[in-house]
C-alpha cells in the first residue's frame, strides 16, 4: 500500500512541535501503516480510529518475520486508503496469543463490525487465511496472533498535514 512518507513527516513534525522539549516521544521513530491489505479496508477502518470506535488491531506474528518487519512500534502513523496520514497512535499493550483465545472484550475493542467476537473472528480468519496463503502458509486455531490495544495521541486535523 502506498505511504505519502512526506505528509506523515509533516504530521510528526506537527506533532512534535507541541510537546515539551523534554518529552519522551521526542526520541521515538514512529512507523507507518494502513490497517488491512487494500487501500478500502485501511480507508474504513482509518476513519474508525478517528471516531474512537477503533482502539486495537490484531496482526499475524508471521507477518513481522515474514516481511522483515520490526513489531509494531511504541507509536504509529496511520494512513487512509490513499497513503495520507490521519492519527499517530501510541500502544498502551501488546500480548500475543492463539488466535483462538483472543476474548469478546478484545473484539469489542478493535471497533470493527457489530463489534462481536462472532463477526470479529469472521473477518479475521477470512484475512488470515488469506495472508497466509501468500506467505506459503496455513492459518488455524492456534495461529499466534499480536493483539494491539493503543489511544489516539494526534489527529492530522489539528496540524497542517
Amino acid at each position: 500500500m502506498y505511504i505519502d512518507a512526506k505528509a506523515c513527516d509533516v504530521l510528526w513534525q506537527a506533532y512534535l512541535s507541541e510537546l515539551a522539549a523534554d518529552h519522551p516521544h521526542r526520541q521515538a521513530k514512529p512507523d507507518r501503516f494502513g490497517f488491512g491489505d487494500e487501500p478500502a479496508l485501511a480507508e474504513e477502518l482509518a476513519l474508525l480510529v478517528l471516531e474512537g470506535r477503533k482502539c486495537a488491531t490484531t496482526s499475524l506474528a508471521t507477518e513481522y518475520t515474514a516481511f522483515g518487519e520490526a513489531l509494531a512500534g511504541d507509536l504509529s502513523i496511520i494512513v487512509r486508503g490513499d497513503g495520507t496520514p490521519v492519527a499517530i497512535i501510541e500502544s498502551t499493550a501488546v500480548t500475543t496469543r492463539p488466535f483462538d483465545e483472543v476474548d469478546d472484550a478484545f473484539a469489542a475493542t478493535e471497533g470493527e463490525g457489530d463489534g462481536s467476537l462472532a463477526c470479529w473472528r469472521e473477518a479475521h480468519i477470512e484475512y488470515f487465511t488469506a495472508v497466509c496463503a501468500r506467505l506459503g502458509g496455513q492459518f488455524d486455531a492456534q495461529t499466534p496472533v499480536i493483539c494491539r490495544v493503543f489511544r489516539v495521541v494526534w489527529k492530522a486535523s489539528r496540524s497542517s498535514a
